[in-house]
């Protein structure tokens, strides 16, 4: 019994994982405007959607290390497939940049959290492949992507 309770606490912890509350950001939402679509080849066009400021609660966090990822929800309504989205970002701060489709979590930082807020601002490009767009009527393409934090051992 005492080995197999030594056994189990020599294994790795498990990392913490948690959506970071980010209902302080001026706007989180994205939607597309096709106004400004530009080709990329015969079925795909790129949408900037230009510039979004983020600030990420991260008291919780203070004085430990963690990473952060961007998480792109892997439902978007009118998209069928999610291979017909691919969000791109260039970062203004200390965030990598990168890109993911929808149901993607990308590492973005890591270290250690210095304060109870974490401010960042991404500058987005939208590719999407028309051929996977279905949306009814009027409605825009829209979601909302967030961020989940991961505290490191």
């Amino acid at each position: 019994m005492l080995a197999a309770l030594a056994a189990l606490l020599a294994l790795p912890v498990a990392a913490q994982v948690a959506r970071l509350d980010d209902s302080a950001s001026p706007r989180a939402e994205v939607q597309a405007d096709f106004g400004h679509a530009t080709p990329v080849d015969g079925h795909t066009v790129r949408v900037p959607f230009g510039r979004v400021e983020y600030r990420l609660a991260t008291m919780p966090y203070v004085g430990k290390r963690a990473r952060i990822y961007y998480v792109v929800p892997p439902q978007i309504p009118g998209l069928t497939t999610p291979g017909g989205l691919t969000v791109q970002w260039r970062a203004s701060g200390r965030f990598a940049p990168g890109q993911a489709q929808p149901g993607m979590r990308v590492p973005v930082w890591t270290g250690v959290v210095q304060g109870p807020w974490l401010q960042e601002s991404l500058d987005l490009d939208l590719l999407i492949d028309l051929r996977m767009l279905r949306l009814p009527g009027n409605a825009p393409l829209s979601f909302e992507s967030y961020f989940e934090i991961e505290v490191l051992p």
